[in-house]
């Protein structure tokens, strides 16, 4: 499966589910495990050319190409208890790869599961070897993936970490020009946001939503969903030319913003009659607005080239 944008940010003192769901797997491109260095010993230069183009904390030293899994998909591995660092709850891998082969001994991956973590394995890709296997899950069409529920990916509390990625990339793709976002979830979610980050004008661009069961609506910036499996963005099967520009946005949140549980699943008329008590549960409804997340909105700018653009890394620099 595709990268999961989560890896952008995480929650500080919270236990965190599994990051992947079981069965399946992906690869980070970046390196990752120790040794770490700071921005300051690696040089924008080096930076660059590991895809960080703004100080974003440490840079590492580790493996590019790690192999993620859920924790409870690993077999045939044990923890090497010299290395179970962490903060106060878990391990964080803080002291490199921390699981051996039970045949060989020779360390194989790195678990981390401390608090403001997300639970995952990382397998060193040099210990990694493919071997004749089931069939991958087929890749689902778009409309099957509307169909069977599968863009939900139960964001629960972290919906503000997908947000602060596409924050990031709406502010990219405006270059600096104001933004008014569709009224309804789309202005709930960034409108504040974009004000206080993009000036304010009366030629704004608009931003809206645009996807699979949704429609192309009018708009100069359109919020599309990745698929969750490819990585790929959702295209338009027809347009004007040039027709608005595409900003990728993690499908889970997309679903949640184009078909809102809390506003789709209630009666569109009427009501229950007089005398009839409701015996199911209501709809679900956000106990707080989602905020997007200031952590992985940085995160997401530092790993873009236009971020060294004068505009934008004054933004970026504000830490906001």
């Amino acid at each position: 499966m595709a990268l999961p944008i989560h890896l952008a940010g995480t929650h500080w003192e919270t236990l965190h589910p599994p990051l992947l769901e079981a069965g399946c797997y992906a690869v980070d491109p970046e390196p990752y495990g120790p040794p770490w260095r700071q921005p300051d010993e690696v040089g924008a230069r080096e930076a660059a050319k590991r895809g960080r183009f703004a100080p974003f904390g440490a840079l590492s030293d580790g493996p590019s190409g790690t192999v993620l899994l859920a924790p409870g998909d690993m077999r045939g591995t044990g923890l090497i208890m010299e290395r179970t660092g962490g903060y106060c709850m878990g391990i964080d891998g803080r002291d490199g790869p921390n699981l051996a082969c039970l045949s060989c001994d020779l360390p194989v991956g790195t678990r981390m599961d401390d608090c403001g973590c997300w639970q995952v394995v990382r397998l060193v890709p040099q210990a990694v070897v493919r071997l004749p296997a089931p069939p991958e899950r087929p890749v689902m069409e778009w409309a099957e993936l509307l169909a069977t529920g599968a863009l939900r990916h139960r964001l629960s509390d972290y919906g503000d970490i997908p947000a602060g990625a596409a924050l990031a990339q709406v502010v990219v793709a405006a270059g600096g020009a104001p933004v008014e976002a569709a009224p309804g979830p789309v202005a709930e979610l960034l409108g504040r946001a974009l004000g206080s980050l993009l000036p304010a004008g009366e030629a704004a661009l608009r931003l809206d939503l645009a996807g699979p069961g949704f429609g192309e609506p009018a708009a100069d910036l359109a919020l599309v969903p990745v698929h969750p499996q490819t990585g790929d963005l959702w295209q338009p099967r027809t347009g004007t030319v040039p027709g608005p520009v595409l900003v990728p946005m993690d499908a889970a949140l997309w679903a949640d913003l184009a078909f809102p549980p809390h506003r789709t699943r209630l009666p569109m008329v009427g009501g229950l009659p007089a005398g009839v008590e409701r015996d199911d549960p209501l709809p679900p409804h956000p106990q707080y607005p989602v905020q997007p997340s200031m952590e992985a909105f940085r995160y997401t700018l530092a790993r873009m080239p236009a971020v060294a653009e004068p505009w934008l890394r004054t933004i970026y620099d504000r830490g906001c």
